[in-house]
């Protein structure tokens, strides 16, 4: 693994911060209905700093390492797009009012990227120790590949989770969200409002996608420092995105189809690596430049299937 100081580390995570406390401010101190113009603005904005930094890690550690974390943001990226998509049916399972969906959204970054930050940590230690983690790695990947594709298509069933479901029963539920809050009294009752089932709901879906996406881009490079960055430049601006592409959603059909590929290819990638090192060396890799063109060629292939599948949808519909 390449060695990378302390000192870059610490800026590095410094930068991250500052950016991700810009976003979760602004939207905390002024909530309001994000447009199309504004959601577009800023999330073109973290792309431009995520690419500028991609650029400057390119020059300073080289081609190899700058193409591992392209490779790693962009599929990260898509992944959190789908994560989005769950975030979109748990706002309108249970109406959550525009004015408080900021509030969500922010629990829902954080808590993204402190999973994922552990899970990374976690990850790192074990394919450090463990090279059949690799392997592990790469079922679970082809598993849930599967899994996505058996039910693309499908809206979660949000309400029949376990944790909303247990909250329901357990906890004394208000009819309404009660200007945000997530405790209130009713009547001298302590009550919760709807609120803490969708953070519990947020919270269970992000558990569930930092799951599969570290196993995926420690499928890409095996450098934690790498892994930790493209993860959380593709979350940053996700508050925007998330305003961006709710309208966009319904339209991108094969969205789910396109990752499922993605998932299976890193998931062989994965396996293949395992059995180059445990078992023969005359097993073939696959290099992480191909990885970034399969990724790339399949979300552009799936983004454009999807746009023109639609269009012709909506001209047969008139």
């Amino acid at each position: 693994m390449t060695e990378i100081s302390g000192v870059t580390w610490a800026v590095t995570i410094a930068v991250i911060v500052g950016l991700l406390t810009l976003d979760l401010v602004r939207g905390w101190r002024k909530p309001h209905h994000v447009g199309f113009r504004e959601a577009a603005v800023w999330s073109a904005f973290y792309v431009a700093i995520a690419i500028a930094f991609g650029v400057w890690f390119t020059w300073a550690y080289g081609t190899t390492l700058g193409t591992e974390y392209f490779a790693g943001y962009v599929l990260e990226k898509s992944l959190s797009v789908d994560n989005l998509f769950v975030f979109v049916v748990i706002m309108s399972t249970f109406a959550v009012p525009d004015r408080h969906q900021h509030k969500v959204l922010t629990f829902g970054i954080i808590l993204a990227l402190v999973m994922r930050a552990a899970f990374i940590v976690a990850g790192a230690a074990l394919i450090s120790l463990f090279s059949f983690m690799f392997l592990l790695f790469g079922v679970l990947l082809i598993y849930t590949a599967v899994q996505m594709y058996r039910h693309h298509g499908e809206d979660p069933d949000i309400e029949n989770q376990a944790v909303v479901r247990l909250a329901r029963r357990f906890l004394p539920v208000t009819d309404d969200f009660v200007d945000g809050k997530i405790v209130t009294r009713v009547d001298g009752r302590t009550m919760v409002t709807p609120m803490l089932i969708v953070l519990l709901a947020i919270g269970s879906v992000d558990l569930l996608f930092a799951l599969d996406s570290i196993p995926a881009v420690f499928g890409v490079t095996q450098e934690p420092y790498i892994v930790f960055v493209a993860n959380a430049f593709a979350l940053l601006g996700l508050r925007a995105l998330y305003f961006l592409v709710s309208g966009l959603l319904d339209r991108l059909v094969y969205l789910s189809t396109g990752l499922s590929l993605i998932l299976t290819f890193i998931g062989v990638k994965l396996i293949l690596h395992w059995a180059h090192v445990d078992v023969s060396a005359s097993v073939p890799e696959i290099p992480t430049w191909l990885s970034l063109i399969v990724i790339a060629v399949v979300l552009t292939v799936v983004t454009v299937a999807s746009l023109v599948k639609t269009r012709r949808d909506r001209v047969v519909t008139r």
